[in-house]
């Protein structure tokens, strides 16, 4: 007979699984890798003398640590401070780890590869350095990989780009140089690598259709993209801005479900040609080369920003319709070379609506408020226009001869 003590014993060990030595270890060699900010009160839970499960923010299953949520979620929390021990690696269940916003400083532990099922890694909002590890291309089931706001540096590993179950990859805001990889997994939603150094171009092949949300703004990358984006069809925001890229844009891209594309400050050029109404919010395709005639398909957009390309002809009478009746927020079509607007010069413009024309070749026939970068001259100089007038029917010439050549 099993005396009363032993079997008491016995049904505590059973209801209460007591952490894995390994685990245990890697627990307290994180925590004395880390502090509180002044104002955190994290780790005031982290007494080893008691069950780590019970740590704030750690998240176990049976006797193994499954998910490491560093730092007070709260909004305005301080956050933490100090660096991130390799021995995370030793958390062999880890599927989840995060670390709030801080002062975390130096490069991401190579051993991360270690955790063959994590499937969520967020450190974000901290002051991480060094290259983003190619051993994480070892995480077959990595999910959500989000290092933005850091300080890291060198290129995005071409491995990462080969992870099968990737389904949101955020790196922005860091000093990442070199070409953006391809990427392969058919669950990948959201791409963000904005404000960063990255250079070279895109192949036609690279992103998958499955992507929602694109974002490589503020960065060096050059070359065409408009087989690529042909492609994206599941879009839903588009942010190109601030690069080097050159060619045409699809006019089928203008019907892909998109709440606001961005593609101001590039070398884009040629016509601008929906293939239907547009109604997609936000357009901005200001300061590229775009030329031809406004597409009245564009009278749907609220917020048009046209301006600073090589637009000819008149505005759209339905664009200025739609402006008169507040339909369109902001219409700014300074710095081309439109060269007429059907306008009553006494109309009054909705206060809700910001009309701009000025430096075009006409004298704009309404003042409006324009944005200061706009500058003070009202009309270009007659010689731009003659000059750009003539390149225009000099290009249409040589269209009409290669067309009759071929």
């Amino acid at each position: 007979m099993i005396p009363f003590f032993v079997f008491f014993f016995l049904l505590l060990q059973n209801s209460f699984a007591i952490l894995d030595p390994i685990d245990f270890l890697a627990l307290q060699a994180i925590r004395k890798g880390l502090d509180d900010l002044p104002g955190s009160n994290y780790f005031a839970s982290w007494d080893f003398t008691s069950e780590p499960c019970n740590f704030a923010g750690v998240y176990c299953d049976g006797d193994k640590v499954i998910a490491l949520n560093l730092g007070d979620p709260r909004a305005g929390s301080p956050g933490l401070t100090g660096n991130l021990d390799p021995s995370i690696g030793k958390l062999s269940a880890l599927a989840e780890f995060t670390v709030v916003p801080g002062r975390i400083t130096g490069a991401l532990p190579e051993s991360f590869s270690q955790l063959k099922s994590l499937r969520f890694l967020g450190v974000s909002r901290n002051f991480l350095s060094g290259d983003i590890p190619a051993s994480l291309g070892l995480l077959r089931e990595l999910q959500t990989l989000d290092l933005s706001f850091n300080q890291l540096t060198g290129s995005i590993p071409w491995a990462i780009g080969a992870l099968p179950a990737l389904s949101n990859i955020i790196l922005c805001h860091n000093h990442l140089s070199g070409s953006i990889p391809p990427f392969v997994s058919q669950r990948l939603t959201r791409l963000d690598l904005k404000h960063n150094s990255l250079s070279g171009t895109l192949l036609p092949n690279s992103l998958p259709s499955s992507l929602q949300y694109l974002s490589l703004s503020w960065n060096q990358l050059t070359g065409p993209v408009d087989y690529l984006l042909s492609r994206l069809n599941q879009l839903n925001y588009l942010d190109l801005s601030l690069n080097r890229f050159n060619g045409c844009i699809p006019g089928i891209l203008f019907t892909f479900p998109l709440t606001n594309l961005q593609l101001q400050r590039n070398l884009f050029s040629g016509p601008v040609l929906p293939i239907s109404e547009v109604t997609i919010p936000t357009v901005d395709i200001s300061f590229n080369r775009f030329f031809g005639e406004i597409s009245p398909l564009l009278c749907n957009v609220e917020n048009l920003y046209l301006n600073n390309n090589r637009f000819t002809g008149q505005v759209p009478a339905v664009l200025v319709d739609r402006l008169l009746s507040a339909g369109i927020q902001v219409l700014y079509l300074q710095h081309n070379f439109l060269t007429g607007i059907e306008i009553n010069p006494r109309v009054e413009i909705p206060v809700s609506s910001s009309l701009c024309l000025q430096y075009n070749c006409m004298i704009p026939p309404v003042e409006t408020a324009c944005p200061l970068k706009a500058g003070k001259q009202k009309s270009r100089p007659t010689n731009q226009c003659v000059e750009w007038k003539g390149q225009k029917s000099e290009k249409t010439n040589n269209n009409n001869i290669t067309t009759i050549m071929a």
